[in-house]
Parts: structure tokens; sequence; C-alpha cells
């Protein structure tokens, strides 16, 4: 069964017309927003929103104030050509992200065929040589890597096909790519646990954010302890064998030496797998262990208290994505990283260090 996709009224006027655009229904200058909204019973707001996102689409070009805009259609459509995408996620497909799944439709609802890799980056080990005939192997224009590593990242910045970095350590490789800027609310939260009193604070995260050395993200909470006086080593970023019994193994390991007064966890899944492995063991937080979740999850907003974890805004990530691609066909070359805003939500799960 198809995956079930919500749109707002905004994408899907702008498909709408996309649509319109594409099949030759609508050509030459654009119907201006009141037009367009009596014609198709939305409002002017919801119109303005469409054409804006058609415009960074490059269907529409601007003509100046209170002049209609001009539909610019390259030959051969709205990109020059029907591009095709290989996404290589970071999970195996059964665990896919939902929002993944979002991606692909925003790709094929743009034209383009957006489809899921045989293997997932974890089941090919983030082996490159692996991943290489991966892509020999693949009849694709281009590629979306999910949560690569710098490895794998620099190898596809070496390849002739281009591919884009959905997450993962992009930064200063040379390849296009979009993701949270989380290190400004790391930085928060982590000057929230210190003011509470927590020294013994502990980052578990996946095996690439730990591969090479720490990433910008946890460079950013280890930087900011030591800027309080708090000796950092490797008991704060522990090595640990990336599987389920490698996770809960860590966590009893770090209660045998040292317990930590506070744990940040990289993944929605890893959080939810501590908290539970913790009060089996009668440690709750936040009265005996504070814990952060470096991602977002739909289902916090059910939690009561909320947990504290980092925000940001998914939608301009997957927009930037379908640009990409759409500027690919135009023959653009483009290299350009974005970063969303993100913000630490001070929630229940994190207090005052355990003093027992």
């Amino acid at each position: 069964m198809k995956a079930f996709h919500h749109l707002t009224k905004v994408e899907q006027l702008s498909g709408h017309l996309r649509e319109e655009i594409l099949r030759g229904g609508l050509g030459g200058l654009m119907p201006g927003v009141n037009q367009l909204a009596g014609t198709l019973g939305v409002s002017p707001m919801t119109v303005i929103a469409a054409v804006k996102q058609l415009e960074h689409e490059g269907l529409l070009q601007g003509q100046g104030p209170s002049r209609r805009r001009r539909i610019a259609v390259p030959t051969g459509g709205v990109a020059g050509r029907r591009l095709r995408v290989a996404i290589l996620d970071y999970e195996p497909q059964a665990l896919t992200e939902r929002y993944i799944f979002e991606l692909q439709h925003l790709l094929n609802e743009a034209g383009h065929a957006a489809f899921f890799t045989g293997k997932s980056l974890l089941e090919l080990g983030m082996d490159v040589r692996r991943i290489a005939r991966l892509v020999a192997g693949t009849e694709a224009d281009a590629w979306v890597v999910c949560a690569g590593s710098r490895e794998v990242l620099e190898w596809f910045a070496a390849q002739p096909v281009p591919a884009f970095a959905l997450f993962g350590r992009r930064r200063s490789v040379p390849l296009a790519g979009a993701g949270p800027d989380k290190e400004p609310a790391l930085r928060t939260a982590t000057r929230r646990l210190i003011a509470l009193g927590h020294r013994r604070i502990v980052m578990l995260v996946r095996e690439e954010r730990r591969t090479g050395g720490p990433g910008s993200a946890e460079r950013a909470i280890l930087d900011e302890m030591a800027a309080h006086g708090i000796r950092t080593g490797p008991y704060n970023l522990p090595e640990w064998e990336d599987s389920r019994e490698g996770f809960h193994r860590v966590i009893d390991e770090l209660y045998r030496m040292t317990p930590p007064s506070a744990l940040i966890l990289s993944e929605t899944f890893l959080f939810a797998a501590a908290q539970q492995h913790l009060a089996l063991r009668g440690i709750l937080a936040p009265k005996h262990v504070s814990l952060v979740c470096t991602n977002p999850a739909p289902d916090f907003v059910w939690c009561m208290p909320m947990i504290a974890h980092i925000r940001w805004d998914l939608r301009p990530v997957l927009r930037r994505i379908v640009r990409w691609i759409d500027n690919l066909a135009r023959g653009k070359n483009d290299r350009r990283q974005s970063f969303t805003k993100a913000e630490f939500v001070d929630g229940g799960t994190i207090g005052p260090a355990w003093r027992g």
C-alpha cells in the first residue's frame, strides 16, 4: 500500500499549478493572485505562498511590482528532463523514517523518478567498496545520501554522478547538502545541564558520528564542557558496538564504572531504548539522570512532561532537495549546503544532578 502523505493547502495548490504548467494548461503570463483565488476557491494568501514556491523552482519569473509573473518552462519541461533519483537511505527500508517517503513523494510530484536502492548504508556497513558496486549497478542521474559518514560522502564527492548529502558528516565536503544547524542549540542544552550541576555528561551517538573523531555537533558539546572547566575524554563519547545489544551493554558499563548524571542521545529510538533500559533498573529521569535527545519526534508532543530535545523544521530541508534536483536537470552545478535553524526545547527529562 502506498504511504499516506498529508499535504498542506499551499502544497496542494502549488502541485496543481505545477501540473497545469507542465501539461501546457498555463502559458505566457500567470493569472493574477485574485483571479487564481476566485477561480480555484482558495485564499489569496494561499495563492501567494504557492506562487512563491513555483518561483523558487524556476517555473515562474517575477516581472516587477504589480505585474504578473511570466511562466518560464525550459524546453522539455520544468527541469529540462526527468531525472532518475536514487535515495540511499541510512536504515533498511522497513525502518525508514516517514519523511524519507515524503521526500520521494515530493520528487515524483515534481516530475522526476525517485526510488530507494536495494540496500541501505547500514546494510552495506558504510563500506565504500560495497557502495561503489551498488552505484555502478544502479541506473540513476543523481543520488540522495542519507546520514552518510565522512568517508562515504567524500567518496560521492569524487564521483561524476551528482549527490546530495541529507544530514551526515557533510561539513567541508564539496557536496550539496542540507540539515539542521544543531551546534548553537546543543551548546544551550549543555549550558543548561551544567547550570543544574551536571559534570558527568555522556553522549551516545551512532558509529558514523564517532569515526574519524567527534562530529561538529559532538564537538560543540565537548567544547562547551571544556569552556566551563570540565575535563573531557573518551568517557564523554564512548565507543560501542552499533547494535541493540551493544547499546544496552555500554549503558551497563557506564553505570558499573562512573554513572553519568546526564545522557545526550543522538536518535529518538536510542532515547526510548535508554529510558526503558534505565527505568527497568530503577534509574528514572529526571530524578536520577537527565536525558536529552538531539532529534525531534512527533511522539514527543504527547509526553507529559515534554521530552528535552533539539527541534527544527524539516520542510525547508526537503524543499531544498527538490530545488537541487530541478537545478541539476536544468544543467546547473549546485553544490550549496544549507543549514536549518535548530532550538533547544527544555523539557521535563532534565533536572538537577543526582546527589544520591
